[in-house]
């Protein structure tokens, strides 16, 4: 493989972040009102009837009709997806935070399966996985040239059901087996620890179905360590979304009670909504509110939020919000510009439509599909600059992306540029050095450049501001 198509795969990596949604679910499909057209609905059934007579071997009518549906959605726009019954149950999966699984944070090393870190409490952390082991093989399978897709499905499976994994310890020179039993594994979507005295950091990968019970309960403990909290950053780098409820919460957390979080609008009249900061407005998954417990100082704490390319939907709603509000201080780099919400409704047990039904503005009124949340400082992802943040995808990148509805596009040229040189550059140093790209230091570390200059903000020193990085370019709102 070239570096090229190393640098490649690599982005696309990191533009998976983009694809996910915030989400609302419906309980089931909603009946078409519409009239259909009638002589392409005969067109649609002449194709399926050549397919099935004249094909040159036959082909399964319920994959037919599968594909018919996948191919009608995906014409939409990049959220848009019919899952199938496989995709569906990942979908879920996701939402939820649960799967059945060895419980391990994974990478890719020299084509090898690397242990970015086992999840405390699971099968792999009580069989002694270590951060910085290399998988070689699972059960009889070698893991030199499995996609790191290939390799979490072989490690996954059902419960109490066992999996052999080789383990190459660098740290020991030596290699061993290790036989984990399978069981369901809750992924912690939020982490947090004192960064320093009187100043916290609390990181959501992800918002998920527990998001905001474990946020509540990791606030709790912070306040709990250090009552007399001076400073606090929420991180929401890299954070894609997620569910919609967990945002408004996440919101409300830090505002003044009943103030707008984030309003929709789209063709349903369910649609066209205002969402508070409020029980009522983002409790019902959750039950009992389970921000009642947090601290009241939680609500002026000097707050400084980190987001970047990768802050896509959910954690836009959040930074939007607390921006608009002058409640906290957004930086770090342009967010993803996802501000599309998608309702997910079931077709039948095992499949499902997720299709975008609205457009989401920040309390200000502000669009920012295809655009996203400026930060107020724009700080570089490390302290030798941007090394990869032209790389990652946003969501005016993608193919079919929908406007944001408040004038037409101008397409980003010193955006586009800044990619090309980027690759280049590493590409470059790839041929010279034969190797991948330095890895950006672990979020929440002591490296975390970012990290320190939103400490540095709370703390009133001097913030190291970016020379380089520069705002999106705002959108037409002449055009028609």
């Amino acid at each position: 493989m070239t570096s090229k198509l190393k640098i490649a795969g690599w982005v696309a990596l990191g533009a998976l972040a983009g694809g996910l949604t915030t989400m609302q679910f419906g309980a089931t499909a909603r009946s078409s009102v519409a009239p259909l057209p009638l002589e392409e609905m005969q067109q649609l059934a002449a194709v399926f009837g050549m397919i099935k007579t004249d094909y040159v071997e036959p082909v399964d009518e319920k994959k037919l009709i599968s594909d018919a549906i996948g191919g009608m959605v995906s014409g939409l726009d990049p959220h848009s997806v019919y899952f199938d019954k496989t995709t569906f149950k990942e979908f879920r999966e996701g939402t939820t935070g649960k799967f059945v699984g060895v419980g391990i944070e994974i990478g890719m090393e020299d084509g090898l399966v690397k242990v970015v870190s086992p999840i405390e409490g699971s099968p792999a952390f009580r069989a002694g996985l270590k951060t910085g082991d290399l998988i070689t093989k699972i059960d009889d399978t070698y893991v030199k040239g499995l996609t790191m897709d290939q390799a979490v499905k072989r490690m996954r499976g059902e419960p109490n059901t066992k999996v052999i994994l080789q383990i190459f310890r660098k740290s020991e020179n030596r290699s061993f087996p290790v036989t984990i039993v399978r069981e369901e594994i809750r992924v912690q979507s939020v982490r947090a620890k004192m960064i320093e005295p009187g100043y916290g950091w609390v990181r959501i990968t992800q918002f998920q179905d527990r998001t905001v019970e474990d946020f509540a309960a990791k606030v709790e403990k912070l306040y709990k360590d250090d009552p007399k909290l001076k400073g606090l950053v929420l991180d929401l780098r890299n954070d894609p979304g997620g569910l919609l409820e967990g945002a408004i919460a996440v919101s409300s957390a830090f505002l003044p009670k009943d103030v707008p979080v984030v309003s929709t609008n789209g063709q349903l009249p369910e649609s066209k909504a205002v969402f508070k900061a409020r029980p009522e407005d983002y409790s019902r998954r959750f039950g009992a509110d389970p921000l009642a417990r947090l601290p009241v100082a939680l609500k002026t704490v000097p707050l400084v939020v980190l987001v970047n390319e990768g802050s896509a939907s959910a954690s836009e709603i959040v930074s939007g919000a607390l921006q608009d509000h002058h409640r906290a201080v957004i930086m770090g780099g342009q967010t993803f510009g996802k501000g599309s919400v998608q309702t997910v409704r079931q077709l039948t047990a095992d499949t499902a439509l997720k299709i975008t039904t609205a457009r989401y503005y920040t309390p200000s009124g502000r669009s920012i599909q295809a655009k996203g949340i400026v930060p107020d400082v724009m700080v570089d992802e490390s302290a030798d600059g941007n090394l990869y943040s032209a790389l990652r995808v946003r969501e005016a990148d993608l193919e079919k992306h929908i406007t944001s509805g408040q004038g037409t596009e101008v397409k980003d040229a010193a955006r586009e540029k800044a990619r090309e040189e980027a690759i280049k550059k590493l590409e470059e140093a790839n041929a010279k050095k034969n190797e991948a790209p330095k890895p950006l230091p672990e979020f929440g570390s002591a490296d975390d450049f970012p990290l320190q200059q939103a400490i540095n903000k709370l703390q009133g020193k001097t913030v190291l501001v970016s020379k380089t990085m520069t705002e999106r370019k705002p959108e037409d709102s002449k055009a028609q």
